[in-house]
């Protein structure tokens, strides 16, 4: 799949809002605005705002970097979203003018990246902006395919009266990449909304902080810092710059 980096927004913004809501917003913007203290604050992927909003609401300085026009267009629509700088480009290699005291991405984004070397380029560039003893906290899932036949899945993710959303999945085990088509029928037609994705597992992250100069500070299991187990299914986890 051909993504670039405003591919997602292109395919998604009209109705990412409405479709992409985990549910956990106010938990994540409790824990990244006690994370981050009083310092300058960075968000990778901003998006429409969904974080960056309330935090700005709080009282903290956020800025963001956003590889898609369409989303940073839907941000600022919202009150208080033309007031957050947003700097367009590749989170993996776009530079802004630091330091930051607090780096965080969010939302299983950095899986977004389409290989490890652009993972890898993403510490690296987050390092550079950090202060010294600044933060990044990433929140990624666990990779499972334990569902998955033949590396791969075919799953019914909304079903009614009027509409049908499918979802096929593919999955490259050497890679370590899935390559998803989501399929939506309505009643006005069909509308198809790939998304690639390469994982990585939370020791493959840690290296990649590694060496980027980073160390981890602490990993939870998710926004209410619940423990870290073998059966978590999701991470949050703050790596730091040493002083």
């Amino acid at each position: 799949m051909d993504f670039k980096p405003d591919t997602f927004g292109v395919l998604n913004a009209d109705d990412y809002d409405e479709l992409h809501d985990p549910g956990t917003t106010q938990l994540a913007v409790e824990l990244v605005s006690s994370v981050a203290g009083n310092g300058r604050i960075l968000e990778l992927a901003i998006g429409t705002g969904r974080i960056a909003l309330p935090l700005a609401k709080k009282g903290h300085r956020i800025e963001g970097i956003e590889g898609s026009p369409d989303m940073i267009a839907k941000l600022r629509n919202k009150p208080g979203g033309a007031d957050i700088p947003v700097t367009i480009g590749d989170m993996a290699d776009v530079g802004v003018d630091g330091p930051f005291d607090h780096v965080f991405l969010i939302y299983n984004t950095l899986f977004n990246l389409p290989d490890q070397e652009a993972q890898v380029r993403c510490f690296r560039n987050v390092a550079e902006r950090l202060a010294p003893g600044g933060s990044f906290l990433i929140e990624a899932f666990v990779p499972d395919f334990s569902d998955f036949h033949h590396d791969q899945k075919v799953q019914t993710k909304r079903l009614d009266m009027h509409s049908v959303w499918i979802e096929a999945i593919t999955h490259d085990r050497i890679a370590q990449k899935t390559e998803a088509q989501r399929i939506r029928i309505t009643e006005n037609g069909m509308k198809l909304v790939p998304l690639p994705m390469r994982y990585a597992y939370p020791p493959e992250l840690d290296l990649m902080a590694r060496l980027a100069g980073l160390s981890l500070e602490n990993r939870w299991g998710d926004w209410m810092k619940g423990e870290f187990t073998k059966e978590s299914t999701m991470h949050i986890s703050v790596y730091r710059k040493p002083n």
